[in-house]
């Protein structure tokens, strides 16, 4: 089976980390986020993957090559951003004629991709959609459903009480080829507004409640939130043998250090920490719920908690 990673946003919500690199290659416990996505791809039997890229997409092909976790990389470049829908029919050559998945770049999720198959293929429609019970469906759009697991209608950010269930829309897709005719060809749109409204009203549009893990990773506090759920599931997080630790500071798990970090004298780091390769951490720092990029230095005394801090960026001495 294939699988399209669209990775092509800009990551405005996340600016100005997103200046110097691109949301899929944001670390999440110092990986990046497309590898999340690859390996639950691999360990769902998907065999070729279409990266759907455009800004920074040398980067993200660089970092990929033509194969990573067992899955052969085809890379599909957007010449101008065609958002969700756009990239999807931008790949319709590479993608064949059976059914694939289609998945957001921009998700950590642990939702088992074979159900959402199986599912998918015992409705018979033409798409099928992996749902996600939050508490706030107003921050994200609810979905309705009938008895037979149909899509009825989309409510998008719903106020109080309007929400016709606490389902979402999770991201993650299984179409049948037919899909790419509803699509039109060479512009921008997304599949949430000009596809599944049209395919629900035909009854040819299915949610599949999914459980498990997952988080939306494209604003700063839910970056955090999967950075610190991670490093959780890692029972503890990791220490890295080529990071340079102070005997006298303190390092409370969960937290993992890269390649080449120094943390200096009677510092604090963790619980919930990241620190990317070759940063800096000084004398007397407290770090705590943060995520560290690589190459940043945190100056002597400073305090960080709840915080993202750049690539290279540095915080000069006592900033807290």
């Amino acid at each position: 089976m294939k699988a399209l990673v669209l990775a092509g946003g800009f990551g405005t919500r996340l600016r100005p980390l997103s200046c110097s690199r691109p949301k899929p290659l944001f670390p999440v416990a110092n990986k990046p986020i497309i590898d999340y996505t690859l390996q639950s791809l691999a360990q769902a039997g998907v065999d070729t993957v279409i990266v759907s890229v455009h800004y920074m997409a040398d980067k993200i092909a660089d970092y990929l090559g033509p194969s990573k976790y067992g899955v052969d990389i085809i890379v599909s470049r957007e010449q101008r951003p065609l958002g969700k829908g756009g990239g999807v029919k931008n790949a319709e050559k590479l993608l064949g004629d059976e059914p694939f998945a289609v998945i957001n770049g921009d998700i950590i999720t642990d939702i088992d991709l074979r159900r959402l198959v199986a599912f998918h293929e015992e409705k018979g429609g033409l798409a099928t959609i992996a749902l996600h019970w939050v508490e706030d469906p107003g921050r994200y759009g609810s979905v309705e459903l009938d008895a037979e697991e149909r899509i009825t209608r989309f409510v998008e950010k719903p106020g109080p009480g309007q929400a016709p269930s606490n389902l979402i829309n999770a991201g993650i897709y299984v179409l049948e080829p037919g899909v790419l005719d509803y699509m039109p060809p060479g512009r921008r749109f997304d599949t949430e507004e000009e596809v599944f409204p049209v395919l629900a009203r035909e009854g040819k549009l299915f949610g599949f409640e999914a459980h498990g893990y997952w988080s939306d990773v494209g604003v700063p506090a839910e970056y955090l939130n999967a950075n610190a759920a991670i490093l959780g599931k890692m029972r503890g997080g990791a220490l890295n043998e080529n990071a340079d630790v102070d005997p006298s500071a303190t390092i409370e798990k969960p937290c993992v250090l890269g390649d080449g970090v120094h943390v200096g004298a009677v510092s604090k780091i963790g619980p919930k920490v990241s620190i990317m390769d070759s940063a800096h951490v000084g004398r007397g720092v407290s770090i705590e719920n943060s995520i560290i990029f690589a190459g940043a230095t945190v100056g002597d005394g400073c305090g960080v908690r709840d915080s993202i801090i750049g690539e290279n960026a540095v915080l000069e001495q006592g900033v807290r």
